[in-house]
């Protein structure tokens, strides 16, 4: 009865750690609805910018024209910039009426107006609408800008809105190195629909974008965006992988082959889970890297560093071969005990 009671502890406790590992892999994909802003500040629309991993949030009251938004992205680099901007009279860069967060020589943070005139000339100026509360904070890799605005009568409720990262600064009067040309940074621009909670991309960007009001809880347009299902892609590969076949494959192998009729069906059940979770690992892994190349800014070295670890050590699990003092079962059965702990 207690052997009973305590391979029953060790089952749930196996089903308990699926359950956490799971709930960290949703976690890791969080839209900007689930996002936690500073000093509680909420806003009623927020959307999933298809492009530099990029969110916006904001609250519109069309009796004022008065909109406040939060705007959220890792700079190319740890001391780069981030911008968002509203352009009056075209949907590129030139005419743009922009807001700048960078981390300033002193280590603080603070939010500029730059009037874009030019592709050549980037440089602090007045903008064409007021702009107060301007603030930002710089955490785990990600600055966060906040600001208030009172738009002109003659912008209407559809807008056309820019953003972008870039690596850093040329000086501490706030003129800024020029952002990348990749087609993220190319094709970072959209209609901004302030009422509907519509923030759609470049049409010829070829992403999509999530919106959701943050008040209603309702999704409003666009699907998902391409980073958000290679995130959801990533979380569900590692979350089988990791959390449901590795530990099965431990489960049976300790338990089952106590059985006489099992054997040697056991083992080989055993193997299989081992090795499709190893190879469905190793898709989550490669995603994960993917994701990490894309995410330049962010600081997210521990979630790296563990998948990492997990990478290795079930790979060492797989490839390492049995020793000479110990038949390839009772070597393997031993190994695949110890590594999957680890694991």
């Amino acid at each position: 009865m207690a052997a009973s009671d305590s391979n029953t502890s060790i089952i749930f406790l196996y089903i308990f750690l699926v359950v956490l590992l799971l709930q960290t892999q949703i976690s890791n994909s969080l839209t900007c609805s689930s996002q936690k802003l500073s000093k509680n500040k909420l806003y009623k629309q927020c959307s999933d910018l298809p492009k530099l991993d990029s969110y916006l949030h904001w609250t519109y009251d069309s009796s004022k024209s008065s909109l406040d938004i939060a705007f959220i992205a890792p700079p190319a680099k740890p001391d780069g910039w981030i911008a968002w901007a509203i352009n009056p009279t075209s949907t590129g860069m030139v005419g743009s009426q922009t807001l700048v967060a960078y981390k300033q020589s002193d280590g603080s943070m603070t939010v500029k107006t730059y009037n874009i005139t030019s592709y050549k000339d980037v440089l602090l100026g007045k903008i064409d609408f007021q702009v107060s509360k301007m603030e930002a904070e710089y955490v785990d890799g990600v600055i966060k800008m906040y600001a208030s605005i009172v738009l002109p009568p003659t912008y209407g409720k559809v807008v056309n809105h820019v953003w972008q990262v870039g690596p850093s600064l040329k000086n501490e009067n706030g003129d800024l190195n020029v952002h990348g040309f990749a087609a993220d940074n190319i094709n970072s621009v959209g209609k901004l629909d302030l009422m509907s909670g519509s923030a759609g991309g470049s049409s010829g960007g070829g992403g999509s974008t999530s919106t959701t009001s943050t008040s209603s809880g309702s999704a409003k347009s666009g699907g998902i965006s391409s980073k958000l299902k290679k995130k959801n892609i990533h979380g569900v590969l590692n979350a089988v992988s990791w959390g449901m076949l590795f530990p099965i494959g431990a489960v049976i192998a300790r338990y089952l082959r106590v059985f006489e009729a099992a054997d040697p069906a056991w083992f080989y059940l055993h193997v299989f889970c081992q090795l499709s979770g190893y190879a469905i690992g190793v898709a989550g892994w490669a995603t994960g890297l993917q994701l990490g190349k894309q995410a330049q800014g962010f600081g997210n070295t521990l979630h790296r560093n563990i998948g990492i670890t997990l990478f290795t050590f079930a790979t060492l699990q797989v490839i390492t071969p049995p020793t000479i003092f110990f038949s390839f079962r009772d070597q393997h059965l031993m190994r695949s005990d110890f590594l999957t702990l680890i694991v």
